[in-house]
């Protein structure tokens, strides 16, 4: 009897070994495939604002000529003359501040131009029709 009884327990043992060991690789399993779909996307483009226009202050410019210095003068003798301070250019140096002026505003052109492309580029079509002829 003790015999019976071990050999069940010894296939007992055995078959739950091997259940355990084949786990659930004896039930068959159908996997999905996976799909993947690829949007692309553009990325936001950050458009900053424009800086606060130029509020320039205006400028007096007096020019003065032999006659108008001899003025001056005469008032600076008499102790009337006004407390300014002249500064003086040359006409090479009068040109050379009226070219740098004029490629300033160049310059300065050339950046709105870049700023207003980039705007447009990163703007979606449906806005561009509906921005006024001035905008564009």
């Amino acid at each position: 009897m003790k015999m019976k009884v071990k050999n069940r327990s010894l296939i007992l043992i055995i078959l739950c070994v091997a259940i355990f060991s084949s786990g659930c690789s004896m039930i068959p399993m159908q996997t999905k495939p996976v799909q993947v779909k690829t949007i692309a996307e553009p990325l936001p483009i950050y458009h900053p604002p424009l800086p606060m226009e130029l509020q320039l202050v205006d400028v007096d410019w007096v020019v003065l000529n032999p006659e108008l210095m001899q003025e001056y003068l005469n008032e600076l003798e008499n102790g009337s003359a006004p407390r300014k301070a002249y500064y003086s250019l040359t006409s090479k140096e009068y040109e050379n501040l009226s070219m740098n002026m004029a490629d300033l505003k160049r310059y300065l052109r050339d950046i709105l131009a870049i700023n207003e492309y980039y705007r447009q580029y990163g703007r979606p079509e449906e806005e561009d029709e509906e921005l006024p002829k001035k905008q564009k």
